[in-house]
């Protein structure tokens, strides 16, 4: 089990990493989160959610995912409130007080262990991993995905730490320390993760933190960014918006006072627009690598002015990062976009908030029954309890949806997707402005190239590019760069293993 001093230390990149080394290694292993919160969710085989961290990993130890993966997903909707999807399915809503009291937390508990140990009957070994700190001393009676799962599995725990953010000693230290003993026996090692520089410069400290913890310290892995393997939340969205607007500025017209000869003119530029409750950001992993395209993050409505191509992503609450939109000008800017010629792409939320209006007359997202929506396309949605999670095909490939609310056209229907099932997604006014509920659709070169055909006048090549393969190549990328940093023999002496 990989736990971590607190949240964001890459406690998911590293257990993906061992998910593929075991596998490499001739093992099935499965990852195990009890409960994850995020907003960056996929559809299983079987039509039910986890988070997207677990399909990474899952993916990475080559099986299909499945809910045993991620019992519990905790989906915010504010600060205060979250969407609580158990074994794939919505269990409805509730504040992080309620979520947390120690009433009922019994059957969350019986639920989690129920999940791991199916899962443990068929995969071995399981790769566990934490969420935030080990040591939330005032969350420790109600804690489900720590120490305590690591009791129920038996597991051998390894801490991770982020050294870039500093205080590195202190964290790591204090989080053994404020331990109960017998959890404490449990952590059998130490990694040392996002370390920049000469790692002989470390050297010390490596013995320092062994004899303060009387544990091992397994590895210092440096820092990556030659790696691609996709983020478990939308805080890493967070540094690409605010480069975004910087790499605009120097590559178009701020640097040359005209697009004409700027590097601009050779790429197709897309803007994401930059919601409060953006989910299922991985949707534009694949066009960020397209070499025809700049793609940037932005809430700036003047970031928009120059977009050749504008996408509204998904959504946990459609209707006020719609309200958010039209208050903060960004709304007016993509209308304006769409006059001026610009293409619109709406996914998920996105595609709603194209239509005439958003309904929510059960006060599924909120008090707002509601909300006129852009304008751009002849549809209206009704809000509704029920989510519709499933994996689809369609004549681009593959994808999955996950969304409440059903959109229904006001005018003639036209379709953007027609999926396997028989039915028909989307709606598409012409080519430059169209809507889908589909998220992964831009995964697949053919919509790609579908969607950046009307500027192939400035397109330099083609793209040339299998995205699953490239998802393979990184998690061996991955999985060489983990074992040239850590001691992996040690680990499999941990574990009881002979290599």
């Amino acid at each position: 089990m990989f736990v971590g001093t607190g949240s964001d230390v890459g406690k998911s990149v590293i257990a993906a990493a061992f998910c593929r080394i075991f596998r490499q290694d001739g093992y099935r292993p499965a990852p195990f989160k009890a409960q994850n919160m995020s907003l960056n969710s996929y559809a299983t085989p079987e039509g039910l959610e986890i988070g997207r961290a677990q399909a990474v990993q899952a993916e990475a130890a080559g099986i299909p995912c499945h809910t045993d993966m991620n019992p519990v997903l905790l989906k915010p909707q504010s600060d205060h409130t979250s969407q609580v999807v158990l074994n794939g399915r919505p269990a409805g809503n509730q504040s992080a007080g309620s979520y947390f009291r120690r009433e009922g937390r019994g059957e969350l508990w019986r639920e989690v262990c129920v999940a791991f140990d199916r899962l443990a009957a068929r995969y071995n070994p399981i790769v566990m991993e934490g969420a935030g700190s080990i040591s939330e001393l005032n969350l420790r009676d109600v804690d489900i995905v720590n120490m305590p799962m690591a009791l129920h599995a038996d597991a051998d725990v390894i801490l991770v730490a982020d050294i870039d953010r500093g205080g590195v000693f202190a964290s790591v230290y204090g989080s053994i320390m404020l331990l109960p003993e017998d959890e404490r026996r449990h952590v059998k090692g130490i990694i040392i993760n996002k370390f920049r520089g000469d790692l002989k410069l470390f050297d010390k400290g490596r013995q320092m933190l062994e004899q303060l913890c009387r544990v091992p310290v397994l590895g210092v892995v440096p820092y990556f960014t030659d790696i691609h393997i996709e983020a478990e939340d939308s805080m890493s969205l967070a540094g690409k918006g605010s480069t975004a607007s910087r790499r605009l500025s120097s590559a178009g017209k701020g640097s040359t006072g005209s697009r004409g000869s700027s590097f601009a003119d050779k790429q197709v530029q897309v803007a994401v627009v930059l919601l409060r409750h953006v989910s299922n950001f991985t949707d534009f992993d694949v066009l960020e690598r397209d070499p025809r395209v700049h793609l940037y993050y932005t809430s700036n409505p003047s970031d928009l002015d120059d977009a050749d191509v504008i996408i509204l992503p998904g959504s946990k609450s459609t209707i006020d990062d719609l309200y958010h939109l039209r208050r903060n000008g960004v709304a007016e800017a993509v209308i304006r976009a769409r006059r001026r010629g610009a293409t619109v792409l709406g996914i998920c939320g996105g595609y709603q908030m194209m239509g005439r209006e958003v309904c929510d007359p059960n006060h599924v997202e909120g008090d707002v029954e509601r909300m006129p929506g852009l304008g751009l396309l002849p549809v209206t949605t009704v809000m509704s309890g029920e989510k519709r999670t499933r994996q689809v095909t369609c004549e681009y490939g593959r994808g999955y949806e996950i969304h409440m609310g059903a959109t229904t056209p006001l005018e003639s229907p036209s379709p953007l997707l027609h999926l396997d099932d028989g039915r028909d997604d989307g709606y598409v006014v012409d080519r430059k402005c169209m809507g889908t509920y589909v998220h992964g659709i831009l995964d697949n070169a053919p919509f790609i190239d579908y969607l950046l055909e009307p500027y192939a006048d400035k397109l330099q090549q083609p793209a040339d590019y299998d995205h699953a393969a490239y998802k393979q190549r990184q998690y061996d990328l991955l999985a060489d760069h983990v074992r040239r940093y850590v001691d992996i023999p040690a680990v499999y002496r941990i574990l009881g293993e002979a290599l």
